[in-house]
């Protein structure tokens, strides 16, 4: 990331592709990639990743990763006794390695993930919504205007005869004064 810096800042006072690519002992081809981007691109897979020997056996690896969840802890498939079995019983001759990961990637995916979920002071949500409401006895439809601040949890709600422009700037700005 340094030589990133400092090629990019060589070029931009002067320097030609040419001599920062003697410079800093690197090919032009690279000069000329580091110039077009402004940071790393990095590398990004095109296709997803091939596992001709394991597919054949997906289906009784995940049916024994399934049956393991009735069992204790200290009595589920570990990768490596998943690859012993698939070599006894199923004459498997693929690496360790690709049970491991394939091992791996599945209880990554079926883990339960939770997203923190943070607001900003200052951050507002507004949307409109519809009700059922009674008035005067007769039953109608109103749209209502909600303003919610999340991060001080205050709220405002407002109802008006249809959701239009002029219920939104009405709702919304002095709302928008007031938590300033």
């Amino acid at each position: 990331m340094e030589l990133y810096l400092r090629v990019r800042l060589a070029c931009a006072e002067g320097m030609s592709q040419r001599e920062a690519a003697k410079h800093f002992n690197i090919s032009r081809d690279t000069v000329r990639k580091m110039l077009s981007y402004s940071e790393p691109p990095g590398y990004r897979r095109t296709a997803a990743v091939r596992r001709p020997k394991l597919e054949a056996f997906i289906l009784v690896i995940d049916a024994w990763l399934d049956e393991d969840r009735d069992v204790p802890r200290k009595q589920r498939h570990t990768a490596k006794r998943v690859f012993d079995r698939l070599r006894e019983e199923h004459g498997f001759t693929g690496g360790y390695t690709i049970i491991k990961d394939y091992v791996r990637e599945r209880n990554q995916r079926r883990r339960e993930m939770f997203v923190p979920l943070a607001h900003a002071p200052g951050h507002a949500q507004a949307d409109f919504g519809e009700a059922l409401v009674e008035i005067g006895g007769v039953e109608q439809k109103a749209h209502f205007f909600v303003l919610d601040l999340p991060h001080s949890d205050a709220c405002h709600v407002r109802a008006y005869p249809a959701a239009v422009a002029e219920a939104w700037m009405d709702g919304a700005l002095p709302q928008a004064e007031c938590y300033q």
